[in-house]
């Protein structure tokens, strides 16, 4: 039986779901057209996004009856509903990013219902909760650059920046609340399912072939090491980390003579990232190329160099220290994620979507840096100490989450064919550990 007598045979099965479906469908429609003549333009943008992704399916089978759980398109519309029929019921932003999480949970079920994509329960709520963090984070760059560039009014509305920021990373708090909750459903309706986000899969399971599991970059990324790439021998670039790792030190030992704190933690933490590398390769024979080693260690080094006082006597500072520390993010979760998807054949990403997966995984970690930088500098101002992590207002917070999309997108297009060895070397060690799936 080829693909299309299995699509038929699945399809006479999906009836009840396709009428589901729709009803919630035309609920949906509706409720963007309210929302929109209520002046709540964000709660149309999701609805209407809600509708587009639960047609897309129907649309590229040409099929009406081809839909997503329609269990699924109910979760996603109970918080817009509530919206539409209850208005500002509540005092926080909670029921936005709600939609939001549950939005990404459809879309991770379509993704492995109607398309080569493959995820295990795990990732899949690893994927919901990035992807929640990491539109929190877009939506609010986006509302700073039309506020900036257009003169409109919808982040910077007259409070001051300290106000303002204050309230974004409340606001990225609720995703990140939502982002785990809606998580931990999703989990729930894996078990319910047998493993698996539905039993209505309209593009069956399939052997991965060689040329899959191995899809790697071509034949010369052996030679095409990150180290040739930096015009330093192995020799100078191990002397430069070691360079780095003396100043450190100084820097430490001048913040203890000082009893300034925050060069103290910063420095510590620095210089004990420094030596990650080495222990990784030591312990688990993970490979650590001399010049993926000095990328880490530039990027602690910078970072420290920063709160010592650069910060705030170089203004672009601040910004090459995230691009570079995004960067470092990005190529962690590339090898991670990759060895994943090589260890298992529960996982298959294809290589556009995870450079997509990517961006998303480096926006997630730069709003959840955000939230602990806020967290300590309140904390700080509370207690009436030197704060070890600063933000400076609103400005401040989405420079730093432009610039780490800056350093992911550097990696996917540049960075990831060096991390070949890393890559192997994690799978390798997966499969001695829990063997292959």
């Amino acid at each position: 039986m080829d693909r299309t007598d299995d699509l038929g045979a699945l399809l006479s099965e999906t009836g009840p779901n396709a009428v589901a479906g729709w009803l919630l469908t035309g609920v949906l429609l509706l409720t963007a057209a309210l929302t929109a003549l209520e002046g709540a333009f964000d709660w149309t943008v999701i609805a209407t996004a809600v509708v587009a992704i639960v047609l897309l399916p129907g649309l590229v089978f040409r099929d009406p009856r081809v839909m997503p759980p329609w269990e699924l398109v109910a979760i996603v519309a109970v918080p817009i509903l509530w919206q539409a029929l209850l208005g500002r019921a509540f005092a926080t932003d909670l029921p936005t990013y709600l939609a939001v999480a549950a939005l990404a949970l459809l879309i991770a079920a379509e993704l492995h219902q109607f398309t080569a994509v493959r995820m295990n329960r795990t990732f899949a709520v690893v994927f919901v909760v990035v992807t929640t963090l990491a539109v929190a984070g877009l939506w609010n760059v986006f509302r700073w650059l039309a506020d900036t560039f257009l003169g409109t009014a919808f982040l910077l509305d007259g409070r001051s920046a300290t106000a303002i920021n204050a309230a974004v990373m409340l606001e990225f708090v609720y995703a990140g609340i939502a982002g785990i909750g809606s998580g931990v459903l999703f989990d729930r309706y894996f078990r319910s399912h047998n493993g698996g986000p539905t039993d209505r899969t309209y593009v069956p399971p399939r052997p991965r072939t060689e040329v899959e599991v191995e899809d790697e970059p071509a034949d010369d990324t052996e030679t095409s090491t990150l180290r040739d790439r930096l015009g330093l021998s192995s020799r100078g670039q191990r002397r430069a980390s070691r360079a780095m790792q003396a100043v450190l030190a100084g820097v430490l030992l001048w913040g203890l003579y000082a009893r300034d704190l925050t060069t103290i933690a910063n420095a510590a933490v620095a210089l004990a990232i420094t030596f990650v590398p080495a222990i990784l390769e030591r312990e688990y024979d993970l490979p650590m190329d001399p010049g993926l080693v000095l990328w880490i260690t530039a990027a602690v080094f910078l970072h420290a160099l920063g709160s010592a006082g650069l910060y705030d006597a170089v203004g672009p500072w601040d910004h090459l220290t995230h691009a570079l520390s995004a960067s470092v993010v990005a190529a962690a979760g590339y090898a991670v994620f990759r060895a994943v998807h090589v260890h298992t054949t529960d996982v298959y990403i294809p290589p556009k979507l995870m450079t997509t997966f990517i961006l998303l995984f480096v926006l997630a970690a730069g709003v959840s840096w955000e939230i602990l930088e806020f967290a300590v500098d309140q904390s700080a101002i509370r207690l009436g100490l030197d704060a070890v992590l600063a933000q400076y207002g609103i400005d401040d917070t989405i420079v730093d989450l432009v610039f780490n999309a800056v350093g992911a997108v550097i990696v996917t297009l540049w960075g990831t064919v060096y991390l070949t060895d890393v890559v192997d070397s994690i799978s390798e060690l997966l499969e001695h550990r829990y063997g292959t799936d």
